[in-house]
């Protein structure tokens, strides 16, 4: 593949160096232009089928993983880290592509992310539920909590 110098405009290139990105979804090439030899980087990854997600109101919209990103966000500030949270996010899409499906709920979407941060952390998990469940009362955070502790493994007991 020939990719234009941002340099000089001509389409003589050689490839450098390549190799994966660290979440694995592109390939990072490091090119040289023949002519000039300016270096640039280019990413090359595969373009996935649209996935679309149909919302309560009916509305059919695109999946947006950043979209995905801004909600844990919004519930996990400060307790998990930003790449923590992309990893995630990562595997909400994955988990949704598995399905074999090119539409999703956005309830299908709300649970995933939810076992994401059941997994990740429970102040986190507790947080977003609080927004997608629609809480009315502390009885609702109380359903909540007890979920947690059922899910959680017994504490060890010092005699």
């Amino acid at each position: 593949m020939r990719v234009r110098c941002p340099e000089c405009g001509i389409d003589d290139d050689k490839v450098v160096d390549s190799r994966p990105t660290p979440d694995g979804a592109s390939i990072r090439r490091r090119r040289e232009c023949r002519v000039c030899g300016t270096r640039f980087t280019t990413f090359e990854r595969v373009e996935l089928p649209e996935l679309w997600v149909l919302k309560r109101s009916g509305v059919r919209m695109p999946f947006s993983r950043q979209k995905v990103l801004d909600g844990m966000a919004g519930a996990a500030k400060g307790r998990v880290s930003q790449e923590e949270l992309e990893r995630a996010a990562a595997r909400v899409e994955q988990s949704l592509r598995a399905g074999g499906t090119r539409e999703v709920t956005s309830e299908q979407v709300g649970l995933k992310v939810l076992a994401q941060l059941h997994d990740l952390d429970d102040v986190s998990y507790v947080r977003f539920a609080s927004v997608y469940k629609d809480f009315q009362g502390p009885e609702d955070f109380e359903e909540a909590l007890l979920t947690l502790r059922k899910d959680a493994p017994p504490k060890a007991t010092t005699a």
